[in-house]
């Protein structure tokens, strides 16, 4: 049985649609949860995977936020350990900060649907190859990341070039959330921070038109996380092969 370290930054933010597929494939989870006075990171070379989930902060924010510095090592410890690693969000900004790259502010805020598009790079990555061209895929989030050397692009919108990248065979950071679902989305939208950032936004983002439009692709998106997530779930050596479940 594989066992999957997951870091967690806010209660919010979880593992979506990916847990059942995790728990299908018979992982044994074992979650860092940073908003507790009490967490504790284990030993990295005792686990044969690490997702790093999202969160507000950026990853700079060590003064509000110093577990971010011990994260981070800890992240720089899990790749030299060479296990598979998915950074989501400011996960994927962690990922690409303990690899020695720049993160910073977006030139704008996406919050709700957006276009991303696979890079030719993507379209032969065996996750982002999943993407049929252009997608509708969530996002929140105003920080950015640049792809670290060594590191490969896979995807881009039309306000953040660095959506996905690729490192080596088995890391890869997701800007985008392909993890969520209906109800994690209106969560999210009534979050008493999210609606604060929202409400800033007034005349930029408005959170009726992501209801709006959470129906019309939300379908789309889980039918795109089961096929995504299902191959990064196989580039776990120590699992029967894992097959993608068919399309809803």
């Amino acid at each position: 049985m594989a066992r999957l370290l997951v870091f967690q930054h806010v209660a919010h933010e979880i593992l979506g649609t990916l847990d059942p597929l995790l728990r299908k494939s018979g992982f044994r989870i074992k979650y860092v949860n940073f908003g507790r006075d009490n967490y504790r990171i284990p030993e990295i070379r005792n686990y044969d995977g690490l997702i790093v989930l999202g969160g507000p902060m950026n990853v700079d924010e060590v003064d509000n936020f110093p577990y971010l510095e011990r994260e981070i090592k800890a992240i720089e410890k899990a790749l030299k350990c060479e296990i598979p690693i998915l950074g989501i969000c400011l996960g994927s900004q962690l990922l690409a900060k303990a690899l020695g790259s720049r993160v910073g502010k977006n030139n704008g805020k996406e919050i709700g649907w957006y276009d991303v598009t696979p890079t030719g790079e993507g379209t032969k990555d065996i996750l982002i190859s999943k993407f049929s061209g252009t997608e509708k895929i969530f996002q929140w989030h105003g920080d950015t990341f640049e792809v670290p050397d060594g590191g490969v692009l896979l995807a881009s919108s039309g306000m953040c070039k660095n959506q996905a990248f690729r490192y080596g065979d088995k890391v890869y950071g997701f800007q985008f959330h392909l993890e969520v679902d209906r109800k994690m989305i209106e969560r999210w939208l009534t979050i008493p921070d999210n609606v604060k950032e929202l409400d800033e936004l007034k005349g930029v983002i408005d959170p009726e038109m992501i209801r709006s439009e959470t129906p019309l692709y939300i379908g789309r998106l889980h039918d795109l996380s089961d096929a995504t997530f299902s191959e990064f779930i196989n580039l776990f050596d120590n699992l029967e092969k894992h097959h993608v479940l068919p399309s809803r």
